[in-house]
């Protein structure tokens, strides 16, 4: 575990610090600066390794959170960033965006501050990312199954990211001119520059998804089409449940009212009803 006493020693939460006011006016770029290697250490020394650590519940991701707090406190960010990248696909996002339900389940937050879990969530990502330790994932074999992904927002992505390191053929579909859906197009800048979408998705090429933009399933390529050309499709949710769990594959199957759970990566949709013009169509 972290220092067994470091929640004793530390009491007190340090928090990213935020760009000068002067400075941040001039630019639209995020508002908080990198954290010091030794604050984020010794943040992440807070961490208690609880026996229950109901952070784990708390974070829709199911994110290892005790066990990369302690590899932080110990000085191996390649592992961290390893156990990381086991339940999040894309924590620079997470770590920029999430509403940390983690830290309101953090037991130390009941009479101190609760640990900076969402601070060492993002300064493991910039780390690897700024190490390249984070390098494309090829799949060991190909199963010859084809896939197409509606919508290339957070879900989208990680979905497609997943399918493919299983070793299927995945087409991506984006009816904006750039990729990235919700996180390019409904993030400002300050909260999460677009460098780091632009990064995965050059690591998700390298790994063999395709992507292909100003094209809106229904209009430029029919549903029917759609079904014919490939074995499988996903349509992602609406807005508020990518906002909730970005990396979980919930399926909403067909035009249907019903929703499922993707739970292996090598399972694809079952055949279902294409969804006619009159359904709403969830935004991306």
């Amino acid at each position: 575990m972290a220092d067994p006493r470091g929640f004793l020693k530390h009491r007190e939460r340090q928090d990213r610090p935020s760009r000068p006011v002067p400075v941040r006016i001039m630019d639209f770029k995020e508002v908080y600066e990198r954290q010091q290697k030794g604050a984020v250490q010794t943040q992440a020394s807070r961490c208690m390794d609880c026996g229950i650590p109901f952070c784990h519940t708390g974070c829709p991701l199911g994110n290892l959170i005790p066990e990369w707090n302690d590899l932080i406190w110990r000085d191996q960010m390649e592992e961290a960033s390893s156990r990381l990248h086991m339940t999040n696909n894309f924590p620079e996002f997470t770590g920029r965006i999430c509403p940390a339900p983690c830290e309101t389940s953090c037991v130390l937050g009941i009479n101190q501050p609760a640990v900076t879990i969402k601070q060492s969530e993002v300064s493991i990502a910039d780390e690897a990312i700024a190490n390249g330790w984070v390098e494309p994932v090829l799949p060991q074999r190909l199963t010859g199954k084809t896939v197409a992904v509606v919508g290339s927002g957070p879900a989208g992505l990680a979905a497609a990211q997943q399918l493919t390191r299983a070793g299927h053929t995945v087409a991506v579909y984006e009816r904006d001119d750039r990729l990235g859906g919700l996180l390019r197009y409904g993030i400002p800048d300050f909260k999460m520059e677009k460098h780091h979408i632009d990064f995965r998705i050059d690591q998700m090429e390298a790994e063999g998804t395709r992507f292909y933009t100003s094209t809106a399933i229904g209009e430029d390529i029919t549903w029917d089409s759609l079904r014919e050309s490939y074995d499988a499709w996903w349509w992602p949710p609406a807005p508020w449940c990518l906002a909730i769990c970005p990396s979980r594959a919930v399926v909403w199957t067909g035009c249907t009212s019903r929703w499922s759970i993707w739970s292996s990566p090598t399972r694809l949709l079952p055949e279902t009803t294409s969804p006619s013009r009159s359904t709403p169509r969830a935004s991306t």
